[in-house]
């Protein structure tokens, strides 16, 4: 691996930058809040080599950034109450959770398999010039190793990641310094997670108490569980078929539909929810290879586990 180009806030940088994700790759940027690691949101492998380069363990939702409301109402179904809360808290530190929109494009990765999608329109001059430069969606978490602190400054991106990406923008200390606030308005809006903005200022402007979401589900990014249940049953760690089961297939073997025939556990990564979600519509029970726990398969293997979990 090479060390990542470090590209300044000038337009020329911010062109390359929007070039390197529509080319897949990594590249970490500011926002108000914290430095994000970005990728194409569309490009499933892009957005594994994100969990990759985090040590992510488990696939849980990523936070897509846009330009705008306008490129968020092409990714998710609108709402009075999203055009209330996009008036006055976008451009800003607000995420807002909305059910996904039919043709919105977006890697299942990103939404870990939910019908929903995590959304901020952040207010960064330099998070906006490469939106815009880039005019599709980016799905960025913090850049920074899983688990440590967030950063806040391109240093800190590149002593936690380094080599593992390919280019960072360095456009000084971000100035909140602390993620988004996450809202749900899947049903009755709930309060996801803490962040830049108070819940009471969110209340005030809706003219309502924000609800609590249930203990143990998870809708957003930045909520301790994960869960993606398919309806049919998951036997894990099979071979071979048994009679009337599909098979989802790791590397060289006759199956349904096969991960990475490579054995290549980023594009396994990429596949993931989608084939999951393809097996489960034919209405049998799925039957799944072995994968291996080390790199992305711990992450692979955590969600499989969970899907394969008694219920």
């Amino acid at each position: 691996m090479s060390n990542p180009v470090i590209l300044s806030s000038q337009d020329r940088d911010i062109a390359r930058a929007a070039r390197l994700l529509s080319d897949g790759a990594l590249v970490a940027f500011p926002t108000e809040t914290v430095y994000g690691l970005g990728a194409d949101a569309r490009n499933g492998t892009a957005v594994a080599r994100i969990y990759e380069a985090k040590g992510r363990p488990s696939f849980n939702p990523l936070i897509v950034h846009v330009a705008s409301a306008a490129h968020a109402q092409r990714l998710a179904l609108w709402s009075d109450t999203a055009e209330l809360m996009a008036r006055h808290f976008w451009p800003g530190p607000l995420s807002i959770v909305l059910p996904l929109a039919p043709d919105h494009g977006l890697s299942s990765l990103v939404t870990a398999g939910l019908t929903s999608v995590a959304i901020r329109v952040p207010a960064h001059a330099t998070a906006q010039a490469l939106l815009t430069a880039f005019d599709g969606p980016v799905a960025a978490p913090s850049a920074n190793p899983s688990g440590r602190i967030s950063p806040t400054t391109a240093r800190h991106v590149l002593d936690g990641l380094g080599p593992r990406i390919d280019a960072v923008l360095d456009a000084g200390p971000c100035r909140v310094g602390l993620e988004s606030t996450i809202v749900g308005l899947t049903g009755a809006p709930q309060f996801l997670r803490a962040g830049g903005i108070a819940r009471e200022d969110i209340e005030a402007v809706l003219g309502r108490p924000l609800q609590d979401p249930p203990t143990g589900e998870i809708s957003a990014p930045g909520q301790l569980t994960s869960h993606y249940a398919p309806q049919a049953t998951v036997r894990l760690n099979a071979t071979t078929r048994h009679e009337g089961e599909v098979l989802l297939g790791f590397g060289q073997m006759a199956c349904d539909l096969n991960l990475s025939a490579t054995g290549d556990l980023t594009e396994a990564a990429a596949h993931l929810f989608e084939y999951l979600h393809q097996l489960d519509a034919t209405g049998r029970p799925i039957a799944v290879a072995p994968v291996p726990h080390i790199g992305l398969g711990a992450a692979i293997n955590d969600r499989l586990e969970r899907a394969a979990a008694p219920r």
